[in-house]
């Protein structure tokens, strides 16, 4: 059975910024002490919505 590992909002953070400098998602993974996949799916999952217009 696999471990998983939760990011925490600080990590999470830390992601958002490191995507705004185009730093490749292995790089972050390897910066944020987590795995590779764990950034993808955090960068889909999470991925800002635009606010509605009117």
């Amino acid at each position: 059975m696999k471990n998983y590992k939760q990011l925490t909002y600080a990590q999470r953070c830390q992601i958002y910024v490191l995507k705004k400098t185009n730093i490749y998602q292995q790089k972050m993974a390897s910066i944020i002490g987590a795995n590779q996949s764990l950034v993808s799916w955090e960068l889909k999952r999470n991925i800002p919505k635009p606010p509605p217009t009117a």
